[in-house]
């Protein structure tokens, strides 16, 4: 019926048709493969971007209590880096018992004059757990609120992983533990961290919720 030229050329023919719809499906494969080696690539970034925001926001501020802490302002966290320790917690109005305390025991100078030391400090709902004729009483007895303010204070700045565990030599000469894990810290397995890792001048700040009390 066909010459075996004709039966040559018609299958020439079909070879080139055939060819364009072969390279078009290996260039879909070839796309398929791309996207699929490209995904974990995206992934790793995605995952590595994630990391870094863990550890910013692990170098920073946390846990709960710091959302009463002013946003801005001299109370502020950027305003509070800014001053000594002393100072900057009369900033923040979450600590005005603490300092009324700290104040009476004449510490002020002590504290805001002090290099790389941490404070633990308890908000005025921790003083507030104390019955007020207590409290007075403390308030009026200078030696006995020394000893007890500078049980709050360690000489050294403690990094959020070293509240993981450990005992602290405070300025007060007997020591404090610590436990925890994320964003959960304890001192004396009795005062919870609400608001850790707060910076200002010569200090880090990590906020409690219960006055700590060293052995009378």
């Amino acid at each position: 019926m066909f010459s075996t030229r004709s039966r040559r050329t018609f299958a020439v023919v079909l070879a080139a048709a055939a060819l364009p719809v072969a390279l078009t499906a290996c260039g879909m494969d070839g796309g398929s493969d791309s996207d699929k080696g490209s995904s974990p690539s995206a992934a790793k970034e995605s995952a590595a971007q994630g990391d870094a925001g863990k550890d910013a926001q692990a170098s920073g501020p946390f846990g709960p209590g710091c959302a009463s802490v002013p946003k801005e302002g001299a109370g502020s966290f950027d305003g509070m880096a800014q001053d000594p320790v002393a100072t900057a917690a009369s900033n923040n109005p979450a600590l005005s018992t603490l300092v009324t305390a700290v104040k009476k025991a004449g510490l002020v100078d002590t504290l805001n004059n002090a290099e790389n030391i941490t404070v633990f400090a308890p908000t005025n709902d921790a003083f507030a757990k104390i019955p007020k004729a207590d409290l007075d009483k403390v308030l009026a007895d200078k030696a006995t609120l020394t000893k007890i303010l500078t049980y709050h204070v360690v000489g050294e700045k403690l990094a959020p992983e070293q509240l993981e565990s450990g005992t602290y030599q405070t300025l007060e000469k007997s020591t404090l533990t610590m436990a925890g894990s994320g964003e959960s810290y304890k001192v004396n397995d009795s005062a919870a961290v609400v608001c850790g890792n707060v910076p200002t001048a010569n200090a880090t700040v990590h906020i409690v919720d219960t006055v700590l009390m060293p052995k009378m």
